[in-house]
């Protein structure tokens, strides 16, 4: 995994730019997913996308202190990583804004998600565009995974094209 694309998700993790992600900055995303996709609180997926996020923060918090570091979260972040604990809690996220659970998200459903977890609103058309791989107006899960894991893994992947360079979603802080 490039240190570009690690910084880049590491900056849009930490909320309040201090230099660490917090339990409750990272937690909060599965917060801003519920509220953003209008779901209950008390939906099972919910408590799924919860524990789901809760153990990828504990894998990330290499020392046990509750704050995650830019290095911690270097040395964790990568392909093992992501298919062991990033695709479950990502996936999770995808499940709060599938209303309908058929593994597909519309254009509203992606755009709120994406904003919902620190994604820049510049650019999430293109972004739907370019995960769009049938062009019937939906995004499956399998290829928006995949696109995050392409990411995470290489720094290049159909959504972070989408995005021109210097944007919030590309460009750390």
């Amino acid at each position: 995994m490039s240190d570009d694309a690690k910084r880049r998700i590491f900056a849009m993790l930490d909320v309040d730019g201090d230099g660490c992600i917090t339990r409750a900055e990272y937690l909060g995303r599965v917060d801003r997913a519920v509220e953003a996709c209008g779901r209950d609180p008390q939906h099972p997926l919910v408590a799924d996308a919860r524990a789901a996020h809760e153990e990828v923060f504990r894998q990330m918090d290499g020392n046990a202190d509750g704050a995650v570091t830019y290095e911690e979260y270097r040395d964790w972040a990568g392909h093992d990583a992501f298919e062991e604990s990033c695709r479950p809690a990502l996936g999770s996220l995808f499940d709060l804004a599938d209303h309908d659970g058929d593994g597909r998200l519309t254009r509203d459903e992606f755009t709120r998600l994406r904003a919902a977890t620190g994604n820049s609103p510049e650019g999430a058309d293109a972004a739907f565009t370019a995960l769009d791989a049938h062009g019937n107006g939906l995004v499956q899960r399998t290829v928006y995974l995949a696109a995050i894991h392409d990411f995470l893994t290489t720094g290049h992947s159909p959504m972070t094209d989408a995005y021109p360079p210097g944007t919030p979603a590309t460009a750390a802080r």
